[in-house]
């Protein structure tokens, strides 16, 4: 607990309320701040993340999780990036943690951190695990859970799995969730960096949202199309 007084003190000392107020207007007045920008808010957290101060592994999920009730939105970020610090220690249990962090406080800033970050660095340690999850998610009615299942593998490139990417987007489509369009139009894109010739081709056999496909094909020069 000394760990997580002592930053909660650095937050507090640089707290600016007139900046709080406007991130809690631009987060739809969902969460509490205590009005310290990114750049600013990295700053502070450096000293708690180096290495040799990092506390050990098996306690995580109990200090992520006390970080995670806290009222202020900083205390997620961080916690998030706490995680991160240990992705190279994978324990087949961690993607329980990620699922925790997903499903409370839910939006987008989190959210997108947490699939691409540690379940994407998850997944790739153990792949047995990707289609059992992506299932449950989709099947979960969870609009985060879902965001996750699309944007896991946002950074695999050449790795990524196109027909589980398939299988992913497929049971998603026709919805009417913004969260869950753009993703799947922002995981295409992404991939079309690397396979431009495969995401125009299943975007013109698939019933893609207008946003979703707008933002697939974003990236692609409008005479490849």
């Amino acid at each position: 607990m000394d760990y997580i007084d002592t930053l909660e003190l650095e937050l507090i000392r640089n707290a600016n309320a007139k900046v709080a107020q406007q991130q809690k207007a631009y987060m739809r007045g969902q969460f509490d701040y205590y009005g310290i920008k990114a750049t600013q808010r990295k700053e502070l957290q450096k000293p708690f993340l180096i290495k040799a101060f990092l506390p050990d592994k098996s306690e995580l999920e109990r200090m992520v999780k006390i970080l995670w009730k806290k009222p202020q939105r900083e205390f997620q970020y961080f916690a998030q990036e706490l995680a991160f610090r240990y992705v190279k220690q994978p324990a087949l249990e961690d993607i329980q943690l990620y699922e925790f962090m997903v499903k409370h406080k839910s939006w987008w800033d989190t959210v997108d951190f947490i699939a691409n970050k540690l379940m994407g660095a998850y997944f790739k340690h153990y792949p047995a695990q990707r289609e059992p999850y992506v299932n449950k998610w989709l099947a979960s009615n969870n609009i985060w859970l879902q965001r996750s299942a699309l944007l896991f593998q946002l950074k695999y490139k050449k790795d990524l799995d196109r027909a589980l990417l398939s299988a992913t987007i497929h049971p998603l489509l026709g919805s009417n969730e913004f969260f869950i369009n753009k993703a799947i139009g922002w995981v295409l894109r992404e991939y079309s960096r690397v396979n431009p010739e495969w995401v125009i081709e299943f975007s013109n056999k698939t019933t893609l949202s207008p946003l979703s496909k707008k933002e697939a094909l974003r990236l692609i020069p409008q005479g490849n199309l």
